[in-house]
Parts: structure tokens; sequence; C-alpha cells
């Protein structure tokens, strides 16, 4: 069988990351028997200065864009409306607050090697988009731990160090380095760069494409 590794960089922060993957997972559902899938979740932070105090979401992203808070609103409603389409929780999204996800990517850092990355990653969204939760908070990152499996105590004594700090700093420098300067990304078998949450049809034909080209230029 055909075998593609993604390394997925993205945010707790970030709606679309959340969408991307939901439609990433029903590509490889449609291509089960067919290719292979292994997957590596990456740090990415969209607010990285752990300073700045939590805002409403909805008067921080007219801000940053520049648009009417209406505008950022209908945008957000549009978001709920497709998450729902794929089963997420998006129900708080417009009522959570800005806030720094550097200790979330610590936990998933932690979380990787144990198989539960996805999962606490999907505890993570939850608990931002379903019930506007703090995801900087060690309190609600332990209970996101526990949602996915690990171990509590464990997940306290990794937020009260520095651990997988300069793990996630390094990986940030990288794909930075590398030019993705947004997210979701999709990076496959190190070759290929999907951008963005497309559609799980266009997934689907982009990976058997990159599976056959991998397999016409196999020694």
């Amino acid at each position: 069988m055909k075998h593609l590794h993604i390394d997925i960089v993205s945010d707790i922060a970030c709606p679309w990351c959340a969408i991307g993957y939901a439609r990433l997972d029903q590509a490889k559902r449609a291509l089960a028997g067919e290719i292979e899938f292994t997957e590596q979740w990456r740090a990415f932070e969209l607010n990285p200065d752990d300073d700045a105090l939590p805002e409403p979401i909805l008067p921080a992203l007219a801000r940053k864009y520049g648009r009417p808070e209406a505008e950022m609103q209908a945008a957000q409603a549009e978001m709920m409306g497709i998450a729902k389409s794929l089963g997420l929780n998006f129900e708080k999204m417009q009522e959570r607050y800005t806030c720094n996800t550097f200790d979330a990517h610590r936990l998933l850092k932690w979380a990787a090697p144990q198989d539960k990355a996805t999962f606490l990653k999907k505890a993570l969204f939850e608990a931002y988009f379903g019930r506007a939760e703090d995801v900087s908070k060690p309190g609600v990152l332990i209970g996101c731990a526990k949602a996915a499996g690990l171990d509590a105590d464990e997940a306290q004594r990794i937020l009260e160090s520095d651990e997988f700090g300069q793990a996630v700093m390094e990986e940030e420098r990288s794909y930075q380095n590398a030019g993705v300067t947004a997210v979701p990304a999709f990076v496959v078998n190190q070759r290929y760069l999907i951008s963005g949450a497309q559609e799980a049809e266009t997934l689907v034909d982009a990976f058997r494409t990159m599976a056959q080209e991998l397999d016409n230029n196999a020694p």
C-alpha cells in the first residue's frame, strides 16, 4: 500500500485548523485501503505574545484585519455552520477571547510519543471553540489532557516546568523559515505543501496524485 506522512502545521486558536483537520480526516477515510497515512502535529502560534491581555475575539479580529466587527461576526457565523456540518462544536467561538497557546503546544509535544496528540488537539479545539475556555490556563489544559486519556499529574508537572519549550520554539522557527506563514498547512512527505482548509474531495485528488508521483519516482 502507498504511504504518505503529513506534518500538520496548525494552532489551537485557529478555527480553520479544526475545520481543515476534519476535512483531512474525511479524505483519509475515503482513501482507506488505498493509501496509508501517518501524521504529526507541528506548532504555530497566531498570538505569540504571552504578555498580551486576553481580548474579546470579535473586536480583536476587526482591528487585526481592518474590517468592521459586523463583518467579522458574519465570517465567524459562516465558519460555525461549516464546523457543524463536519460534526465540530463551535458553539461558543464568538464568545472566546484571544489567548496564547505556547503551553498547549508543549503538552502536544509531550502527548505525541504516547499516540495521544490528536486526541489532545481535538480536546483543545473543543475547549476553545465549543466552550470558549482559555486554553492558556493550566487548569483548562490539564482538563483537556485528562479528556485525551493522558495523566493529569504528569501534565501539571510539564506545565510547571519549561519542558518541550525549546522544541516548540525550534519547530516554529523551522516552518517559518521554510515559508509557512499561515495555517493550516499540510506538508506531505517533506515534499508537497497544501495550504488552507481544503475540501475533502480536493485533498483526495491531491493525495492520489502525490502518492502516484512518489511511486513513479521510487528507485
